[in-house]
């Protein structure tokens, strides 16, 4: 990608996810990172894979940018909760991992004190209105702080996942319903569904 045209605005992010905040923020600066590495714009398919190894904000913000989504198979979730995303091209088998490095205490030492008192419960009503400026101030923040102070990049050294496969829905014998045929069960000699296949 020679330039960020093609990249959407942040403003992108914040309609879709519902609110400013530092994870989507992240989110976004992953994303664009990515993309201008990887030299691609947003995926109209699946040649963009994006593989999340956290549940934050951040994904929305991912998804939205890059295009990979979890119907087409390319939008890939790990239950690790690190901030660590890693990014395929199919096209030509580039790859980059991108690790958040970056200490919020520097960017907006503010925030991290009041974060602490949420979580602590020790919080007042007047940190309750700081917080949200705060907060606002350290996600604009990290739209503008120099990468290598967000970030550490690096080679994956995952192999490239598979395109998605498409499987066939039948009826689970217990309940009617339609189930993608990976995910059926035996049961008493009948394929049945995970929730039937589960109840006693």
């Amino acid at each position: 990608m020679e330039n960020n045209e093609e990249i959407l605005p942040f403003s992108e992010v914040t309609k879709f996810h519902g609110h400013v905040c530092p994870g989507s923020a992240l989110g976004y600066r992953v994303a664009k990172t990515a993309m201008i590495k990887l030299n691609v714009s947003k995926s109209g398919d699946e040649e963009l894979v994006a593989i999340c190894e956290n549940d934050s904000c951040a994904v929305d913000a991912i998804q939205v940018v890059t295009g990979c989504t979890f119907g087409k198979g390319n939008f890939i979730f790990k239950d690790y909760g690190k901030h660590v995303y890693t990014f395929y091209n199919r096209e030509n088998g580039e790859n980059i991992r991108i690790y958040v490095n970056a200490d919020f205490n520097d960017i907006v030492p503010e925030f991290v004190a009041l974060k602490n008192k949420f979580d602590q419960g020790t919080v007042t009503m007047e940190d309750k209105k700081s917080f949200q400026h705060f907060k606002d101030e350290l996600s604009y923040k990290i739209l503008e702080v120099p990468e290598d102070k967000l970030f550490t990049l690096s080679k994956a050294e995952l192999s490239l996942p598979k395109e998605a496969n498409l499987y066939n829905s039948i009826k689970c014998g217990e309940c009617g319903e339609l189930v993608s045929e990976h995910r059926m069960k035996e049961k008493d000699g009948e394929k049945v569904c995970i929730p039937c296949f589960n109840k006693e």
